[in-house]
């Protein structure tokens, strides 16, 4: 009997965890961006960019906030088969967010006054963003393509996610976050933390997607550092920011 019950109570116990992270990671995101995004009209002394693309770009991040929010209530419902059909959604929303993240940062990194109350050089800092954004799309890529491997591919979904919670929590409206961004990136490696539980609890090792996603995303801060001063990568920053003109 205890065998037959503890059957029952991992999938519940899976989906319960499941759901409590994508719930987490979205309130992450939110709150970070409440003053200068979701609630922007509330906060009109809460520095914004001026451009219509970030806009755009916020919406259709918000639209993966959302389609992973969909996606995790439908497995709680049990309707594993339409998440499968609503899943494909994710091959157009991915590719997108890609594309107006990278053009955004060099959007970004051309203004006079360069990235939105960051003191750093332009050029230089270009590189978080766009470092962020392609491994979000290494992430979300691989979560596609390991579609039909779910334990594999809900952890990368996650692991992808989680790549959007750092410059979310560099905009808390909260000390130390919006004056020492680094610590934003020590936040985001926090939610590391309850994906290696739940492997032990539930497989007692970590289980291989998430070790790799969490090497690729502890070693994003110090590889950035390593890349942002190199000669090839201010060469390629001042090209790419005067394709724009």
């Amino acid at each position: 009997m205890s065998i037959s019950l503890a059957g029952v109570r991992a999938p519940n116990s899976e989906r319960l965890f499941y759901q409590a992270m994508v719930l987490s990671i979205i309130a992450a995101i939110v709150l970070g961006f409440s003053r200068s995004f979701f609630l922007r009209p509330l906060f009109p002394g809460v520095p914004s960019p001026a451009e219509a693309w970030f806009y755009v770009h916020g919406a259709l991040f918000t639209l993966w906030l959302a389609l992973l929010f969909t996606q995790v209530s439908l497995v709680g419902a049990g309707k594993v088969a339409l998440h499968r059909r609503l899943g494909a959604a994710g091959y157009a929303i991915a590719p997108l967010m890609v594309a107006m993240g990278l053009i955004g940062a060099v959007i970004a990194a051309r203004r006079p006054g360069g990235f939105i109350g960051i003191p750093a050089p332009p050029l230089a800092f270009m590189v978080v963003p766009t470092y962020e954004i392609l491994l979000f799309a290494l992430l979300a890529g691989a979560a596609l393509a390991w579609r039909r491997a779910p334990q594999v591919h809900k952890r990368l979904i996650i692991l992808a996610s989680i790549t959007l919670i750092e410059p979310a929590a560099a905009r808390w409206p909260f000390e130390p976050y919006i004056s020492s961004p680094p610590l934003a990136f020590w936040t985001q490696g926090a939610f590391l933390i309850p994906l290696v539980a739940w492997d032990i609890y539930s497989r007692k090792r970590p289980h291989p997607a998430t070790l790799v996603g969490a090497v690729l995303l502890l070693t994003e801060a110090p590889l950035r550092e390593m890349i942002a001063h190199t000669p090839q990568w201010m060469a390629f920053a001042r090209w790419s920011t005067g394709l724009l003109g």
